[in-house]
């Protein structure tokens, strides 16, 4: 987990890892890859999943809205018609595939979000404040959902956030950056009491 204040660099270094744009400097490597020498590697090794995201086709369904995507990500027709059926089944929005993107709701946009960075099956995923919009139990669900890709994929989960209780309640290690620097690292456990009176200390 990425956390820090708006402004600490965290979606910065997101687009970075996955080569939307290159480092002034040094080097980043995602799955073996370096970002800038083999940005083609790195995109098949990564979906990013952008807080503000904007492409959607609002007048489209979810489902017609996900195939075009699975087709700019190289499937044809068919392989992205039942790459678009899986994937909307694994996140819970078969049933609701149909309707219009403008009728979804936040909770809904997150999971076909999620689904869309999912198409090419990634190792790692890079989310950014997934769950910003996201009222309690929408945010419960999506997380649920992202344990069970963790536990059915084993795929790597970076996920930049600014709530210290979601850093300390799903987080395996929590990275946090104040001003583009990284100024400490914890394990599971830590509570939200503990993360922010480090985060503030760092912040002075």
């Amino acid at each position: 987990m990425l956390l820090g204040p708006n402004g600490a660099g965290k979606s910065t270094l997101l687009r970075i890892l996955g080569t939307s744009i290159l480092p002034d400097r040094g080097t980043a490597v995602v799955a073996g890859h370096d970002v800038e020498r083999e940005p083609g590697l790195v995109r098949r090794s990564v979906g990013l999943m952008l807080g503000d995201e904007r492409s959607w086709y609002w007048r489209l369904s979810g489902r017609k809205n996900l195939e075009f995507f699975a087709v700019i990500h190289g499937l044809r027709r068919q392989a992205a018609a039942r790459r678009t059926q899986e994937l909307l089944e694994e996140i819970g929005l078969a049933d609701a595939a149909e309707r219009r993107f403008d009728g979804y709701s936040s909770g809904m946009r997150a999971r076909l979000s999620l689904a869309r960075a999912l198409i090419s099956e990634p190792l790692v995923l890079l989310l950014d404040e997934p769950t910003r919009n996201l009222d309690p139990a929408a945010t419960a669900d999506f997380h649920g959902t992202l344990a069970e890709l963790v536990r059915r994929r084993n795929t790597a989960i970076l996920m930049a956030t600014h709530d210290l209780h979601e850093a300390a309640e799903v987080a395996d290690r929590t990275v946090a950056l104040v001003a583009g620097k990284v100024v400490f690292s914890k394990y599971r456990g830590a509570s939200p009491r503990e993360l922010e009176h480090e985060l503030v200390a760092a912040a002075r």
